[in-house]
C-alpha cells in the first residue's frame, strides 16, 4: 500500500479519491483536517470513535460514493454521535446500505466540529480549458448553491492574493464577526485557498472541493473533500507538451 494517495487511487484505476484520500492529500500539504480513521467493521469504528473522543462523525467511504449525505436515504452521514452505541448503529446502517447495493465501502469515523464557532467556506479548484488550474473561495455549506457568493483566480497565488479573493466576497463581513461571534482568523483561510491553488497547479488534479472549511477564530480546518484526477491520457499529453516547451 502506498502513502501516496494520488498514486494508491492510480493503482486502482479511479479518477475520483475518497475523502479519506483526499484529506490526506490536504493534510500532506499542510491543510487540517479533523482527526478521523477508515473502519471495516463496526466495532472498528466504536473503538476509534473511542480513540478520537466523542462526540464524532461517521461517514460512508468508497470511491462511487461522491454524495455521501444523499447516499441510501441519508444513511451516509451521521452527525452528532456521543456514545458506542450511536456509533455502532451508524456504522451498521452504512455497512448494511453498501451490502444492498453492491459497493464495497468502509467507515470513515471523524472527531465533530462546531461549525456554529466559525463560518463554512467552499475553497476549491479546477482546471479550466481556457484559463488553467483556476481558485476559488466563496460562502460554503448548504449556501453554496443558493448564493453563489463567489470570488475567482487564476492560479497560482500567495496568500496575499487569496487573503483579497476572500475580502471581495460578500460573506466577508461573516468573517469579521457577526453579533458578537468572533472574528474568524481570514490569514489561516488564506494559507488554505492559497495551499489549494499549489495543489490544482502542481497535481494532475481536475477537481478539488472542500466543502466546507471551517473558519472559526481558531484556524481553519477542511471537513470535507472531493479530489477528481485528470485522465492519465490528458496528463501525458500536457506533460509533453511542457517538455516540449522546454527544448
Amino acid at each position: 500500500m502506498t502513502d501516496d494517495p494520488i498514486a494508491a487511487a492510480r493503482a486502482d484505476g479511479r479518477r475520483t479519491l475518497t475523502e479519506a484520500e483526499g484529506k490526506r492529500l490536504l493534510a500532506d500539504a499542510g491543510i487540517e483536517t479533523p482527526p478521523f480513521a477508515l473502519c471495516g467493521t463496526a466495532e472498528e469504528a466504536v473503538e476509534a470513535a473511542g480513540d478520537i473522543g466523542y462526540p464524532v462523525v461517521a461517514k460512508v467511504s468508497a470511491p462511487s460514493v461522491t454524495h455521501k449525505s444523499e447516499w441510501a436515504d441519508g444513511a451516509g452521514v451521521a452527525v452528532g454521535l456521543d456514545s458506542a452505541e450511536a456509533v455502532r448503529g451508524a456504522a451498521g446502517r452504512i455497512f448494511e446500505a453498501a451490502a444492498d447495493r453492491g459497493v464495497e465501502a468502509e467507515v470513515l469515523v471523524e472527531a465533530a466540529m462546531d461549525v456554529d464557532a466559525g463560518t463554512e467556506v467552499i475553497v476549491g479548484g479546477l482546471r479550466d480549458p481556457s484559463f488553467g488550474p483556476v481558485v476559488l473561495t466563496g460562502l460554503g455549506g448548504v449556501f453554496t448553491e443558493v448564493f453563489e457568493d463567489t470570488s475567482h483566480r487564476i492560479a497560482p497565488i500567495d496568500a496575499a492574493e487569496a487573503r483579497a479573493a476572500i475580502e471581495e466576497l460578500q460573506a466577508a463581513r461573516l468573517l469579521e464577526g457577526y453579533r458578537g461571534s468572533d472574528p474568524a482568523d481570514v490569514a489561516a483561510l488564506a494559507e488554505v485557498v492559497a495551499t489549494v491553488s499549489d495543489l490544482v497547479t502542481d497535481y494532475p488534479i481536475a477537481e478539488l472541493d472542500i466543502n466546507p472549511v471551517l473558519a472559526s477564530a481558531d484556524g481553519a480546518v477542511a471537513l470535507d473533500a472531493l479530489v477528481v484526477l485528470e485522465n492519465e491520457a490528458t496528463t501525458s499529453t500536457a506533460d509533453s507538451a511542457e517538455l516540449e516547451g522546454q527544448r
